[in-house]
């Protein structure tokens, strides 16, 4: 997670000053990997040191990536107009915040005797590690079920940030109101993060939650196709909610595994196959609305995939591992 915090900082600072588009896009290439490392690994951490809290630890962390999300898209620009105008300075800055998220990670790296803690606190929680020796993830149907869950959950909260504010703003919607219906979107991850986390871990099944959200996706969806304007700060409230899915299948790659090895084959292979899933969707309800010359069938596919998303969600959520 260190080496991923570091690689972060350093693609966030050197990428405004490359001078190319072939450097940029490396430099953000290095700050996707250090993401995509500590992405895999924080809810392996999560089930190492806190095996006991791993609802609560997981929403604190959940809750942090929203409000991290929410702030950047809030105070960029006026951060880039304090700083001069000009967006490399802009971007640039961001480094600085990641690089005060790496000191304590140095710090528990050459805390004395860490590594001992973590295994004596791994062995404590899990005195049957042999369990993950021969495993293979990919026999799973719980692992697979969680991968396409999260690859969906993924694909509908990329196509909301992507695509929101233009269907508003096609639907009458004034720009500015529009980059608010955004916000009130991505907001409403920041507290629902760290509540839904410690709900899904109370109870033995997590497909009643699955089944809500999906159910308030829907309802948004509908809001958007029939009266996108009439109804506006509902629609966004309701996907907002829907977009919570991803705590809640955060929260399951630590419940669906009994060890910390379990955890990082299942956190590896549900999060690189889901964001693969997700890839299309946002481009491809480009093509649909290119093509079609309004937004009703986009919005029907954006619906239309809520529906497996609940189907998976609700057996990735029964109570088993992928050891069983």
């Amino acid at each position: 997670v260190c080496a991923g915090m570091v690689a972060i900082t350093a693609g966030l600072a050197i990428r405004p000053y490359t001078g190319s588009a072939v450097g940029f896009l490396a430099a953000s290439a290095l700050a996707l990997m250090g993401i995509a490392v500590s992405n895999v690994l924080m809810p392996v951490i999560v089930k190492r040191w806190f095996p006991d809290r791993v609802g609560s630890m997981t929403g604190l962390y959940s809750m942090a990536l929203a409000l991290g999300t929410s702030a950047a898209a809030a105070v960029t620009v006026p951060v880039t107009d304090a700083l001069g105008g000009g967006w490399q300075s802009g971007l640039a800055v961001w480094a600085g915040l990641a690089a005060a998220a790496v000191l304590p990670w140095i710090g528990l790296v050459r805390a004395p005797g860490a590594d001992s803690r973590d295994g004596e606190r791994t062995r404590a929680a899990h005195p049957a590690p042999r369990e993950t020796d021969g495993l293979r993830i990919t026999r799973s149907r719980t692992a697979w079920a969680l991968a396409v869950f999260f690859g969906l959950q993924a694909t509908a909260a990329y196509i909301t940030m992507g695509w929101m504010a233009q269907i508003f703003r096609d639907a009458g919607v004034s720009a500015g109101t529009a980059g608010l219906l955004l916000a009130v979107t991505m907001v409403m991850g920041v507290p629902l993060a760290f509540v839904i986390p410690r709900l899904a871990t109370r109870m033995p099944h997590q497909g009643p939650i699955v089944v809500a959200l999906g159910v308030c996706g829907l309802a948004g969806y509908a809001g958007l196709y029939l009266a996108p304007a009439g109804g506006a700060w509902a629609w966004a409230l309701l996907l907002g909610v829907s977009n919570c899915a991803f705590p809640l299948a955060l929260t399951m790659v630590g419940m669906r595994a009994r060890t910390g090895a379990g955890v990082a084959q299942l956190s590896a292979f549900a999060q690189s196959t889901g964001y693969l899933i997700s890839i299309p969707g946002p481009l491809l309800v480009g093509v649909l609305y290119q093509h079609s010359g309004g937004w009703g069938l986009p919005i029907a596919l954006m619906a239309a995939l809520m529906i497996p998303q609940i189907a998976v969600g609700v057996l990735a959520g029964r109570d088993r591992t992928v050891e069983d």
